[in-house]
């Protein structure tokens, strides 16, 4: 828009873009000369100048708001080109006082803007469909992917964000987007297809497990009164691996039988578990009672006299045995104080027959008469040797001396033993 210095009017209804002639006549001044822009046969000049000189405010205001809705990238490329247009034929026939040449300037450079605008629209239009075939082409690789796999629990509702995404994509050349849409929706097809199949299979399955589970309750239900405990329970534990091998059933079924089964099991266990806490008590008692008969047997050692020692042992069994059992934690511990009292008895008998062997001492006896006649030969050849003076062979048959009077102490005490 024209600055107020430039709207300074002269005294002849002049100013620097227009003027009115004597005749009324309004002419604008442009690069190529004067254009007659209307006329004015009412009022003084000034007011004409004025009226047009508002005339080309409105045209200036228009090409700035055009400026502004270019520049700030609101109109595309094509709508500001048309609109761009429009003004440049707006101004060319303008009926307006005013640099005209300078809105023709800023339309040029609108010109220049819309042409740079339209260059990076189309930039970024090839970046997008770029963009967008690397997109499709991972989508269906992807779909590729999942139609191989068995991810029947998230797969349908990946497949469904993979075609979300695909919508949302622009569209490519028809051949390029035809192959990569062939790709991803054969791939979805094939997905669907094993899928179903996954699920008819896994239908039959689970049928087959529904009525094996019926067996397996009707059984449970049969065996719930029993008092066969060890049978049973064995039983029971046989049932359970099948129920576990066998596979789910459809959810509610499966609740269903489970809740038979487990009633079932309950019934007998607490039953069982009732008899067992009886049979507890009663072999916590005879605990205490063998805890007595062993401080009785371990009384019995060290035995002095094993025969004694040995028919008190026997007739400690003997109550032992008639007292019955004791709780399972405690049988490990009470048998293995009464095994060391056992072993104790059978070691003192087996002291006292070695001592009373009569081969065993006949061989000792021999064995001291020869190591006796041995170290009288070997006395003989120390003394010897000492007469001779020859060191090495008194050493020597020192040594050995030494040795056999070492082994003549041992068995002298082995004999002195068989004495006691």
């Amino acid at each position: 828009m024209i600055s107020d210095q430039e709207r300074v009017v002269s005294g002849t209804a002049e100013e620097p873009w227009g003027r009115v002639a004597d005749d009324g006549t309004v002419y604008v001044r442009t690069e190529s000369g004067e254009r007659a822009v209307g006329s004015w046969q009412v009022g003084d000049p000034e007011g004409a100048l004025a009226f047009f000189r508002r005339k080309y405010d409105a045209i200036a205001l228009e090409v700035d708001l055009l400026a502004s809705r270019v520049e700030s990238g609101i109109l595309a490329p094509d709508e500001a080109q048309n609109a761009l247009r429009r003004e440049r034929r707006n101004l060319e026939n303008a009926q307006a006082v005013g640099n005209l040449a300078a809105l023709a300037a800023r339309l040029d450079s609108l010109e220049a803007t819309i042409a740079e605008r339209r260059n990076q629209r189309r930039a970024e239009r090839k970046r997008q469909l770029d963009e967008a075939r690397t997109v499709k082409a991972a989508i269906a690789d992807e779909a590729e992917s999942l139609s191989t796999g068995s991810d029947w629990r998230h797969g349908v509702g990946r497949f469904r964000e993979l075609l979300d995404q695909w919508k949302a994509l622009p569209r490519l050349d028809k051949a390029t987007d035809d192959e990569l849409w062939h790709r991803f929706s054969s791939a979805r097809t094939a997905y669907t297809r094993r899928r179903k199949q996954h699920f008819a299979e896994l239908n039959a399955r689970r049928e087959d497990s529904r009525q094996v589970k019926e067996e397996i309750a009707g059984e449970a239900e049969t065996l719930a009164d029993s008092t066969d405990w060890g049978r049973v329970t064995s039983r029971y534990r046989e049932l359970m691996q099948r129920w576990k091998a066998a596979g789910p059933a459809n959810r509610d079924v499966e609740d269903q039988l489970w809740k038979r089964f487990r009633a079932a099991q309950d019934r007998f266990f607490t039953a069982r578990n009732a008899t067992f806490a009886e049979q507890e008590a009663e072999f916590q008692t005879n605990l205490e009672r063998k805890e007595v008969l062993l401080q009785e047997a371990e009384a019995l050692v060290p035995a002095r006299d094993h025969r004694a020692a040995r028919d008190s042992f026997r007739d400690i069994l003997r109550r032992w045995d008639e007292v019955g059992r004791v709780p399972r934690d405690s049988v490990r511990a009470v048998e293995a104080r009464l095994r060391r009292v056992e072993e104790a008895i059978r070691s003192a008998e087996g002291q006292e027959w070695r001592r009373t062997n009569p081969e065993t001492r006949a061989r000792a006896n021999d064995t001291l008469s020869q190591l006796r006649a041995s170290i009288a030969d070997l006395e003989r050849e120390v003394s010897r040797a000492r007469a001779k003076g020859d060191t090495s062979a008194e050493r020597k048959a020192q040594e050995a001396l030494a040795a056999r009077q070492a082994w003549l102490a041992e068995v002298e005490k082995t004999l002195d033993e068989f004495s006691a």
